[in-house]
Formats: structure tokens, C-alpha cells, sequence
């Protein structure tokens, strides 16, 4: 087997291990498995780094498990939480389970035939008929609330952050760890994976292995953990949100535009760290490219590169490639035409914090003049006159086009049959919004 470890050391994907953790993967394709709460209908890339250690799993020959936990999802993990968490509904829980599955099909063919083909599954599948009791006694039994106390994510709690934990936050890691069991014995599941703030929770599920298999031979009865720094970003701010919040994996809350330019916008430091972390690029291809940034950063070459595998990832070539489109929207040289080839929100995603006002599509089927457009039926110009004279400098463009006093805007010029983009000079636009 190829060192899946020592692939992962280089790219930054490592931070801890249990003992015997390299050589299991080093001796045989081994299953594994990370989970994932649903408390959204979608992931963000938070949950990236998890995701593409599934697929480089999966690329070592070994077998990926993505659990998504219906059961554990209505608990709430404590684990980095200094306060209880709000307890979704059974209707949004099923959503965001649906969701959830959804996107890592995108990325994990679970309908694969391999010896090695992902396994995607739902802990409320093994959980919903546990009854109380039968926890308490057939799992419970097993670890001692001394054990479960040691855990960093029970202490902090239990030492003055936030109000205490509720009893069903502190059965999280028991839930958690029976997970792994059921994966052990269902799936010959070994190893669970996850962020370094797992590892208790992760450890409880490996001890639970080797409890629960008291009577089996040891071999039978090994189970291994590993662990993924916490993504940070050069200026100490979080990873994963840009000032409009989270940066989501789905289409529906993150158009592929915006997702591009959070990419796009690292800064150099970031760009070399995220390049090893979110792409699949070999070890020589990802030196030379550092080299060749460095020389000239001005170029931006990782940004460039590290933006287009991401993208290409997590949503298609295509809409990686109208999303360098939409980019040189602001900068370049675009036409009429590149404009009527965004969808609205992209649209909008270009041109986010561009002042807005509402015009009637009744009245631009019959024309409005220009002078009108920019003036008494916008304000983008304060007068009458300033239009004429801003007209006459040659200075005002309708969807990237030129105009003159004579022009007549109608319902041909809407982008989307919704908008007019109005420019005066290189760098004042202004949105008019058919309604």
C-alpha cells in the first residue's frame, strides 16, 4: 500500500494518530470513516478538509465510510461549543440529512461497484430502536463517567465556560463512539477520522471497540484514530467565512462566482498552505508552482491555480469557467453579450453593494429615454442636465455599451429580462431593476 500518512504530513493534512494507526494502512485497505452533523441542509468548507481526506482514502485504496448523523445530529456536538445548542426538528433534521447526503455524492460515487467503493450511511438508522435502557446497559456499562470527564471538550464545560452541559451533550461521545462499533462490526471499520477537536470524542469510540470486543481476538478487536489540524488563515481571522459569512459547497447559497473569488482573494501565505490542503496536485507540480509565485507574485499564479482546481472540485469546469468569466466582468474588457450570459444571482454576486433602483417594465416596453433612465427614474444622476452633459462627455454606458442622447432604453436591453446596468465612466455603476 501507498503511505496514505506520510501523504498527508506534506500536504498539512496531519495532526495526531494513535499508535499502530500508519502501519494498519501501511499493511492492508483498511475502512475508515468520518461522520458528519447535520445541523445545515448543506456543508461548507469547513468541511472540506474531511471530505477530501475521504477521497485521498479512497485513492490510496482504501474504504471511505461518510456517515451522516441523523442521531447524533439531534444532540449537538459539545466538542469546541462553550453553550448548549439549540435542538433542531424532526422535519429540519430530515432535511439537512437529505442535504448533507447530497453533497457528498458529489464527491464520493456511492454507487460504485470497487472492492473499495464508499459506503454512505445514517447513525439514526442503527440508532432509532436503541432503546434508553439498552444503552444505559449494554453501552454505559462500559465506560466510566471518569473516563468521559477527561475529555477536553466535557472539562472545558464543566470548568466555567458557558452554563455547564446538559446530560444529553455529555452522552454525545458515548453515541459517537458507538458508532465506530457498529461500523467495526457491521463494515470491519478500523480507523475514524476527523478534526483534531475530535480526538475525544474519536478515542471514546476506539475504547468502546476494544471493550465491546472483550472476548474476540485482539486483532479483531483493534481500532485507530486519526486527525486533521484545524484550517487557519495567515491574519488569524477563521477560515471558512468571508464578510458575507459561510462559504457553502451548494450552488442555492454560494453561487460558483462567489466561491471562485474567496479562492481567488488568498492571501500569498494562505494560498501556499490551502494549495497542499484543497487540491489533489502532486508534490512537484505544487513546488514548481510556489517557485514560480514566488518569483512572481504579482501574477498570482496560486491563487489562479489553487481557485481553478477547487472550483472545478466542488461545482464543474463549466461553472468554473463563467465564474473567470464573471470575474473580468469589473476588470476587463467585456461586452454587452457577457453580461446577458450571467444568471441573476451571479448577477448580483458581481456586482454586490451596486446602488439599486426599481423601474417599470410596462413603461420599458414603450421606451424611456435615456436622460429620463439616469435622472427622474433612477437619481443615479441628479438632474436632467447633468445626464445631458455626463452624455455628452461620452461617458455613460448601458450594459457595457457606449450611448448617446438619443437612445431609447427598452425591455431588449434587460439582462435576465430583470436588469439594466448603467456605468458613467470606468467605475460608477448603477442597477436598474425591471419589475
Amino acid at each position: 500500500m501507498k503511505n496514505l500518512v506520510e501523504e498527508l504530513r506534506w500536504r498539512g493534512l496531519f495532526h495526531d494518530m494513535m499508535p499502530g494507526t500508519e502501519e494498519q494502512l501501511l499493511k492492508e485497505s483498511t475502512t475508515a470513516y468520518i461522520g458528519f452533523d447535520p445541523t445545515a441542509d448543506s456543508l461548507h468548507i469547513g468541511s472540506m478538509v474531511q471530505i477530501i481526506l475521504l477521497v485521498h482514502l479512497k485513492n490510496f485504496g482504501h474504504r471511505p465510510i461518510a456517515l451522516v448523523g441523523g442521531a447524533t445530529g439531534m444532540i449537538g456536538d459539545p466538542s469546541g461549543k462553550s453553550d448548549e445548542r439549540n435542538l433542531l426538528d424532526e422535519t429540519t433534521l430530515n432535511k439537512n440529512v437529505e442535504g448533507i447526503k447530497g453533497v457528498l455524492s458529489r464527491f464520493l460515487d456511492f454507487n460504485s461497484t470497487d472492492e473499495n467503493a464508499p459506503i454512505l450511511v445514517n447513525n439514526y438508522d442503527w440508532m432509532k430502536d436503541f432503546s434508553f435502557i439498552d444503552f444505559a446497559r449494554d453501552v454505559g456499562k462500559r465506560i466510566t463517567v471518569n473516563y468521559m470527564m477527561a475529555k477536553d471538550s466535557v472539562k472545558k464545560r464543566f470548568s466555567g465556560e458557558g452554563e455547564g452541559m446538559s446530560f444529553t451533550e455529555f452522552t454525545y461521545q458515548l453515541i459517537q463512539g458507538y458508532d465506530f462499533y457498529h461500523l467495526h462490526k457491521h463494515y470491519g471499520c478500523k480507523l475514524q477520522m476527523g478534526g483534531s477537536d475530535q480526538w475525544g470524542n474519536i478515542t471514546t469510540g476506539t475504547e468502546l471497540v476494544r471493550r465491546l470486543n472483550v472476548n474476540t481476538d485482539d486483532e479483531g478487536a483493534k481500532a485507530f484514530a486519526l486527525t486533521t489540524p484545524l484550517i487557519t488563515k495567515a491574519d488569524g481571522s477563521k477560515f471558512g467565512k468571508s464578510e458575507g459569512g459561510n462559504v457553502w459547497l451548494t450552488a442555492d447559497k454560494t453561487s460558483p462566482y462567489k466561491f471562485y473569488q474567496f479562492w481567488f482573494n488568498s492571501s500569498d501565505e494562505d494560498a501556499e498552505k490551502y494549495i497542499k490542503i484543497f487540491t489533489f496536485l502532486d508534490k512537484a507540480t505544487i513546488e514548481e508552482l510556489i517557485e514560480k509565485h514566488r518569483q512572481e507574485p504579482h501574477l498570482r499564479l496560486l491563487q489562479k491555480k489553487l481557485a481553478e482546481e477547487i472550483t472545478v472540485f466542488v461545482h464543474s469546469r463549466e461553472e468554473f469557467e463563467k465564474a473567470v468569466k464573471a470575474s473580468s466582468i469589473l476588470f476587463g474588457n467585456s461586452t454587452s453579450e457577457d453580461l446577458k450570459g450571467l444568471d441573476s444571482k451571479t448577477f448580483l454576486d458581481v456586482f454586490d453593494g451596486i446602488t439599486q433602483a426599481e423601474i417599470s417594465k410596462e413603461e420599458l416596453k414603450n421606451g424611456i429615454s435615456i436622460v429620463d433612465a439616469l435622472a427622474g427614474k433612477s437619481g443615479f444622476m441628479s438632474s436632467n442636465g447633468e445626464a445631458r452633459r455626463a452624455l455628452k462627455e461620452n461617458s455613460i454606458s448601458v450594459n457595457r455599451e457606449k450611448v448617446t442622447e438619443e437612445f431609447s432604453l427598452s425591455t431588449h436591453d434587460l439582462i435576465n429580462d430583470e436588469f439594466v446596468l448603467l456605468q458613467r465612466g470606468k467605475k460608477t455603476y448603477f442597477i436598474l431593476r425591471a419589475v
